[in-house]
């Protein structure tokens, strides 16, 4: 079967995900890995248009990516193309950006980017520059990595983080409870606007030759983590009653 490499759209462009060419694509996500399942992926939440647009990045059986902040979207299939090959996620955050060439002005320099890599094994890493918008960080869990800048304060990723490896359910749920708790800890200073989540499994998916479990995204609201948790509930409860399983 052919190769793909999934991300949740394409961008738009600068002015689609951030309002205006100049801002930074601020945001929180997640990444996650489930290893009952070997299913993979992240969620994210921002206060810009369509924050999903270019941020996750998954291929089955492989890993999956972010990319934030001052964003430069090659990183996503980057990442991915440096999974398939074998290398770590520690070694890919270092790799991509040593060879970031960095063309851009002073206001977009590569060390206002944010970047995370989680692999098919659940190990994670992540990278977020010294000239990230404050509060910027990132935080590491078991089979988790959250990560965010603009933020209110490190307690949004930590919550993040301790919501994941607490929660319980589908790899769905656990994702979109860690934005719940990155929003509880104060989230984006600036506000909420859109969300999205991204899962794969292998042969997971519920079309035929398909490996998408989950592809979702709540481009603009005023509340658009509790939308997308309505879409990953409702996903669910067909889940539980056989109408959400892979066509065989």
């Amino acid at each position: 079967m052919r190769r793909m490499i999934v991300g949740v759209g394409l961008v738009f462009g600068l002015l689609s995900l951030a309002g205006t060419a100049q801002d930074p694509v601020a945001t929180f996500s997640i990444l996650g890995y489930d290893p009952a399942t070997g299913e993979v992926g992240g969620a994210v939440q921002s206060r810009v248009f369509s924050v999903g647009n270019g941020v996750l990045w998954a291929e089955a059986g492989v890993g999956a990516a972010a990319t934030q902040a001052i964003v430069d979207v090659s990183y996503g299939p980057k990442a991915i193309d440096l999974l398939r090959a074998g290398m770590t996620p520690q070694a890919i955050t270092k790799a991509i950006w040593d060879s970031d060439p960095d063309p851009q002005p002073e206001r977009w320099t590569k060390d206002g980017r944010q970047f995370a890599v989680i692999d098919q094994e659940g190990h994670v890493a992540a990278y977020t520059g010294p000239k990230a918008t404050e509060w910027a960080g990132d935080r590491q869990g078991t089979y988790c990595t959250a990560q965010g800048n603009i933020l209110a304060g490190p307690a949004v990723v930590d919550g993040m983080v301790k919501a994941f490896e607490s929660a319980t359910g589908h790899l769905s749920q656990r994702l979109v409870a860690a934005l719940e708790a990155g929003q509880l800890a104060g989230g984006d200073k600036r506000g909420m606007q859109s969300a999205a989540i991204l899962i794969v499994g292998k042969g997971q998916g519920v079309w035929l030759n398909n490996d998408v479990v989950m592809r979702l995204q709540v481009d603009d609201s005023p509340e658009p983590i509790k939308e997308l948790r309505r879409l990953v509930d409702g996903w669910n409860q067909r889940r539980a009653k056989g109408q959400q399983r892979p066509v065989k």
